[in-house]
């Protein structure tokens, strides 16, 4: 029997973190999750179990920006970077979920990246 749509991407995140964790070497995983409105991103202490920054397209003027564009996932890449580096994060590793590296999830990378984050 096929797997469903929803075990499918299940399926793909879980390998991408199992995978992960493997090369993680204790940095702390910048994770992202992409609804059809929004995006959301969060850097992840798995080895202490805590949240050490996050950030999302909810935040800020509601009206201004939309929430599931390129431009609302840079803001929030740019946003969750700069929270990181105030808590002493520097290094992370990028744990895209499951989604695949292109459009919004991309846009959050690199903008991530441009503010200072090593991945």
């Amino acid at each position: 029997m096929p797997l469903s749509t929803r075990n499918s991407a299940d399926k793909r995140a879980q390998r991408v973190r199992t995978r992960l964790k493997s090369l993680a070497n204790g940095r702390p995983r910048l994770s992202v999750f992409r609804s059809s409105k929004n995006i959301y991103a969060q850097v992840i202490d798995d080895q202490q179990g805590i949240t050490l920054a996050a950030a999302s397209s909810l935040e800020g003027e509601k009206g201004k920006t939309k929430g599931a564009d390129k431009e609302a996932a840079a803001l929030v890449g740019k946003l969750v970077a700069e929270r990181a580096l105030e808590k002493g994060v520097k290094d992370v590793v990028f744990d895209r979920g499951g989604y695949i590296y292109h459009g919004r999830v991309k846009a959050l990378a690199d903008a991530a990246r441009d503010a200072g984050l090593n991945f």
